[in-house]
């Protein structure tokens, strides 16, 4: 076992026996108990700011082409715009009684959010930061997902599944019954990816035709999914089975194999070559290479870890503890050269970040 001041001294370590790598940007993380988003610098590992919002924030997404991100307040219903630039809030919009999660479209223009009370799926135009158009849901949602082409959202309950046609501002009616949880767009929109929690099954729909593809049955409840960066396998986890399931996607969508990893494996994210699954229960991240599907490192790294981002450019992946309230930071290419599994070396920093962090976006300035 590894003492947890064994590992906070790992930075200190490290940075005598190698050069320091740089980044120009933040991660921005929802403190969803200290009800704040921290701004981490991530070239100088270390918090740059903390931005106060009224409500507890629950997720965050940031623009590529807006100098903002956004940070949801599901209790109070309630957007928060920060500046990057300021690391300030900069202006909010109240949507809701209560809400669920929101999307960004692809062009940047809209940001749609679900919202619990009252049931409707709300868009926001982000020029005005203003209500552009809400659309009543028949039931309480629990999923959203956004197509790329922008004309499509997928909206799941656990009653049923629904498509929404963006541009008429209308909704289908039920393509399936069940228990639905994530939803996913793939193949350019024109094929919708549920899972049904209540059956174990992951459903393939045809968006054009609005007709079921396939039910594939899988050994865990579909409760996360993860596609890898060419889209080519989804990667599903849940409760049930300490495994991964992996999901071939294209034509009629098939499973491939389902992998041992972790203890209880919840939140996960990619690289160009590894998959990152975090187990809560144990502390610990399992690295598996996406081309041998075999694990390739366990790293330590906190308390309840329960969300996981990797940058873009392969650098660093990110983990969040939501009971340790910290945010361990990974060395992907460290940890693609390493020879014993259980060693730590990846481990590049762990920094405090707030009370229970539970989403984190990344954002180069």
């Amino acid at each position: 076992m590894i003492s947890r001041r064994t590992i906070l001294a790992l930075p200190l370590a490290a940075a005598c026996t190698r050069p320091q790598e740089t980044f120009r940007g933040y991660a921005f993380i929802a403190n969803q108990e200290g009800g704040a988003v921290a701004a981490v610098d991530l070239g100088a590992l270390a918090v740059a700011r903390h931005i106060p919002l009224e409500g507890a924030p629950t997720e965050v997404t940031a623009a590529a082409q807006r100098p903002s991100v956004y940070a949801l307040t599901p209790e109070n219903g309630t957007v928060h715009e920060i500046q990057i630039d300021t690391l300030r809030l900069s202006r909010k919009v109240a949507l809701a009684s209560q809400a669920i999660t929101m999307a960004l479209a692809a062009d940047e223009r809209s940001l749609y959010v679900l919202a619990r009370e009252p049931r409707s799926l709300i868009a926001v135009d982000l020029d005005n930061f203003k209500v552009s158009w809400k659309l009543p849901l028949p039931e309480e949602p629990v999923g959203l997902a956004v197509s790329q082409d922008r004309k499509t959202a997928a909206v799941s309950s656990a009653q049923a599944l629904h498509l929404v046609d963006l541009e008429a501002r209308r909704l289908s009616g039920p393509l399936g019954q069940g228990d639905y949880g994530p939803v996913q767009f793939h193949d350019e929109g024109k094929t919708l990816l549920a899972g049904n929690r209540g059956e174990r099954l992951l459903s393939a729909y045809s968006v054009a035709a609005q007709r079921l593809i396939t039910h594939l049955p899988i050994s865990v409840r579909p409760d996360q999914f993860c596609f890898s960066r060419d889209r080519g396998q989804l990667f599903v986890t849940g409760e049930g089975m300490d495994a991964v399931v992996v999901v071939y996607p294209y034509f009629t969508p098939q499973v491939g194999d389902t992998v041992l990893a972790g203890h209880a494996p919840g939140a996960m994210d990619v690289s160009e070559d590894l998959l990152f699954v975090a187990s809560p229960t144990s502390g610990d991240v399992s690295i598996l290479s996406i081309a041998t599907r075999k694990v390739m490192a366990v790293v330590p790294v906190g308390s309840d870890p329960g969300f996981i981002r990797v940058m873009d450019n392969d650098q660093f992946a990110l983990v969040l503890n939501r009971k340790s309230g910290d945010m361990a930071i990974l060395s992907v290419a460290a940890i693609a050269q390493k020879k014993n599994r259980y060693s730590p070396v990846g481990l590049r920093a762990m920094i405090p970040v707030g009370s229970r962090p539970v989403s984190v976006v990344v954002r180069a300035v």
